[in-house]
């Protein structure tokens, strides 16, 4: 089980640090975070095994991080200036996020250049 201490947004960067109380520090942009949600939008409806995102959420660029409203003792919803708001970020979720982050983001890219868009890049 893994616990978050700290979330910290870097509106500027529009990087969200995640701490957890093993010492871990994860950094993800918050484009990174909108496209890669909890929620329903873009993970599908019913059960997924998968970290990697069931709809391609595009152009977020310049989305950046409005709240973060903590739900409970382990969750965190993220409110996108976009509107976005229906994803609840478990420490779970975090944590596996980390642990697959370059994969995931490497997977987004080439999803995203496939379909024909313009190349993106994520900012650390």
């Amino acid at each position: 089980m893994y616990l978050v201490t700290k979330l910290h947004y870097h509106k500027q960067r529009r990087l969200l640090d995640v701490h957890f109380d093993n010492g871990e520090l994860h950094s993800f942009s918050s484009e990174f975070l909108r496209t890669h949600s909890p929620s329903a939008e873009v993970q599908g409806h019913g059960h997924k095994h998968s970290l990697e995102p069931t709809s391609l959420i595009l152009n977020k660029q310049h989305v950046n991080i409005e709240r973060i409203e903590p739900v409970g003792h382990y969750a965190a919803r993220l409110v996108f200036d976009d509107g976005h708001n229906s994803g609840l970020f478990s420490w779970q979720y975090f944590h596996a996020l980390a642990k697959e982050h370059e994969t995931l983001q490497a997977a987004y890219v080439k999803r995203v250049n496939d379909m024909g868009h313009i190349p993106i890049k994520f900012t650390p």
